[in-house]
């Protein structure tokens, strides 16, 4: 009798045990939880507020611009740096105040150091008016000084920026002549190495990011850091702009996937889409790019960083940009849903 009495109590818990287990599986492999960033580059804020312009939700409500953009699903703001500009926007002092109250709000940062008094991009790199006679040694001095310079006012108002570029759509290197690329890629890979080297004495957990143009050309980005790699530079993130149009976005956000996958098979190195935008009047075709960028970046796991939108508070009635993601009453577009 006793052993009847075993044996059903048995076949009862292990019954119990089964259907507990069919209505409460065991969970799977846990989810990765690895930060994505979904950015805007801000810069001009502070110039277009001191302008008089306004920024309102979609129901008409007056923000500041910074928490619109974090309640649109904005995580992280990106900040470019001018070494003397002449009216003193984007210069160090301007920078700290614009990234103290990305801080406050707790969202990620991005320092861009275009190594210029203006602006720097595929079709310029012009040195800054106070390093215009240098040699190719005290460039170097120069670029590692400033650098250490700007990261030192960070960090003494608690910022510590998340990733840091060493130039600005640097697609034929930067401070011409001595560094451009195509006639010194050694320098050029000296002048990275001295950014680099100075960011990390300040800040060893900042990722120091090289920035070019045209995502979609794998070409170009073999070139370079092939180049870079060759001459031994240094840097953690390889750095990226898409600016398609709303006929072509598809095409080039699949050019721009097969490129991301390459850079990280040929040089094991992360990925950011550093600048995006397109016709601010195209809000469904830019949230239809932006969403399946975001979705293609997210594809590369841990090696995709994030996609930053490049100016989107702008507005047309401001100063002719018509890539931003704002319209002329100063509502943000449904472009940016998309970060949501």
């Amino acid at each position: 009798m006793k052993a009847i009495f075993i044996f059903l109590f048995a076949a009862i818990l292990f019954a119990a045990c089964k259907k507990k287990d069919s209505a409460a599986p065991e969970p799977g492999p846990p989810v990765g939880n690895q930060f994505f960033a979904k950015g805007a580059d801000v810069s001009w804020l502070t110039q277009m507020e001191a302008e008089g312009q306004k920024f309102y939700n979609s129901n008409g409500t007056e923000m500041d611009c910074l928490e619109l953009l974090k309640s649109l699903g904005i995580n992280a703001i990106r900040l470019r740096a001018w070494v003397d500009p002449t009216d003193g926007w984007c210069n160090t002092a301007d920078l700290v105040n614009k990234a103290l109250r990305a801080k406050n709000l707790e969202m990620k940062m991005m320092i861009d150091l275009h190594y210029s008094d203006w602006w720097a991009d595929p079709g310029k790199q012009n040195k800054p008016a106070a390093w215009a006679t240098q040699d190719f040694n005290a460039l170097k001095t120069s670029v590692y000084n400033y650098t250490v310079d700007v990261m030192n006012a960070l960090k003494t108002n608690g910022i510590t920026p998340d990733w840091v570029q060493v130039g600005n759509e640097t697609n034929d290197g930067m401070l011409w002549p001595e560094g451009k690329a195509s006639t010194n890629m050694a320098n050029f890979a000296q002048l990275v190495n001295a950014g680099y080297d100075a960011i990390k004495s300040v800040s060893a957990s900042s990722k120091v990011i090289v920035h070019i143009s045209n995502g979609f050309d794998n070409n170009l980005f073999r070139w370079m850091f092939d180049g870079l790699k060759s001459n031994n530079a240094k840097w953690d993130v390889i750095g990226m702009s898409l600016y398609p149009s709303p006929s072509n976005w598809s095409t080039l956000n699949s050019q721009c996937l097969v490129n991301m996958n390459d850079m990280v098979s040929r040089y094991n190195k992360e990925i950011m889409i550093c600048e995006v935008g397109m016709s601010w009047d195209q809000p469904s075709a830019c949230n239809a790019f932006l969403t399946d960028l975001i979705t293609k970046a997210k594809t590369l796991g841990d090696k995709g960083l994030g996609v930053f939108y490049w100016e989107p508070e702008c507005n047309v009635n401001w100063n002719g940009y018509t890539l931003g993601a704002f319209d002329n009453s100063g509502k943000p577009t449904s472009a940016l849903d998309a970060f949501k």
